[in-house]
């Protein structure tokens, strides 16, 4: 069957915006050479979707560089391929004085352009927040086979700290797997099924739900489309048991982070039949001088390594001086320490220095952070 994809580079900005003030959520690093939205990608691609949309808001020029004309996920096409679909102003709204979207619905109100010419019988939709590793393939077979209108991926969970900072959407289910109740996601003892907002839907209806939605000037997807069709419609949870890590502030990155370090969870993302692709650099390995030390640590290459780390996400090009102890920190690319430089905790952005003889420390539940570029 023919798919198309669509994926929101930038729904869950607000979360962490230490992160997202000079680059959109699709492009926050992750995992030493990668960006969150290689994921959603990924899973697309190899799920064959050969068509897929990216949706922009602003500050999107890094996620431009990175995605390129899409040959690492070989989706440079002159049919189908990857699109960057920047903010369509007033598309969904004349009188909204101007403003870009701000909610999921908006923004799919501002591709039904895209929607409405693609030629694919589904769409597959995707946030960015969400790190983990998805047949998709599968999905589509349960939402074929249950003749739905539209399938979503749910995860099973049992506490609030990974719950997004603008709340999450619980779905109850019956029997055979059907929406009952949409609601908002409410912490309590018992254990609960949230939306991924990973979904499959039929493009017709959801072009005719959006459309309809812009005409009655709704806003809200889940409050608006889902929930209102709860009883009218086919709405079919598929519930996914895999190693799912979400992104919902600088905490919860960091320890998404520190769980790479894990090799249940590095087992769980980074599957050999359904790889995680990303750009392609062409650095030198990395160099470990005599006398430096390295535990239970992701390097990246092109890295120079003098010191001691430890517990540590070193990305590329990151320089560790002599006598330094990076520990349990996350070293963004080209982040330079000096000599004799102590780090616990910490998360540098990109081309940070840090000087000869620093000490700094945060904690697991709030990490210190550099923001790009910085001299400390």
């Amino acid at each position: 069957m023919a798919v198309a994809g669509l994926i929101f580079s930038n729904i869950h900005n607000s979360s962490m915006p230490e992160l997202t003030s000079v680059r959109t959520m699709a492009s926050v690093p992750y995992g030493c050479r990668y960006r969150l939205i290689d994921f959603p990608l990924s899973n697309m691609v190899n799920s064959g979707i050969s068509k897929i949309g990216i949706i922009a808001h602003n500050n999107y020029q890094s996620l431009m560089d990175h995605i390129g004309t899409g040959k690492d996920w070989d989706l440079a096409r002159r049919s189908g391929g990857i699109r960057i679909l920047p903010p369509f102003i007033a598309s969904y709204n004349s009188a909204n004085g101007g403003k870009l979207y701000t909610t999921r619905l908006e923004a799919l109100m501002g591709v039904t352009s895209f929607i409405s010419k693609c030629t694919e019988e589904y769409i597959v939709l995707s946030d960015c927040d969400g790190i983990c590793t998805i047949d998709l393939n599968e999905v589509l077979a349960d939402h074929i086979k249950k003749n739905a209108d539209i399938t979503i991926v749910t995860r099973p969970v049992s506490e609030k700290k990974d719950i997004p900072s603008d709340g999450a959407t619980e779905i109850k289910c019956d029997e055979n797997g059907f929406a009952t109740e949409v609601s908002a996601y409410i912490e309590h003892d018992r254990p609960a099924n949230i939306s991924t907002n990973i979904m499959i839907a039929n493009r017709l209806f959801l072009l005719n739900a959006v459309n309809d939605a812009s005409a009655h000037g709704y806003s809200h997807f889940y409050k608006d489309i889902i929930a209102r069709r709860v009883k009218s419609a086919r709405i079919n949870c598929y519930q996914y048991d895999g190693i799912y890590l979400q992104i919902t502030s600088l905490e919860s990155y960091f320890r998404c982070s520190m769980q790479l370090l894990e090799p249940e969870v590095r087992h769980g993302l980074f599957v050999e039949e359904n790889p995680i692709y990303t750009k392609l650099r062409n650095s030198a390995p990395t160099v470990y001088a005599e006398g430096s030390q390295v535990k239970n640590s992701y390097v990246a290459d092109g890295c120079v390594i003098e010191g001691t780390v430890e517990n540590s996400i070193i990305f590329r090009g990151v320089h560790i001086g002599k006598g330094t102890v990076v520990k349990n920190s996350i070293l963004l690319q080209d982040t330079y320490t000096g000599d004799n430089v102590n780090l616990n905790c910490v998360i540098t952005d990109k081309n940070v220095v840090i000087r000869n003889n620093r000490v700094l420390s945060g904690h697991e539940s709030m990490p210190f952070f550099i923001s790009k570029g910085a001299m400390v």
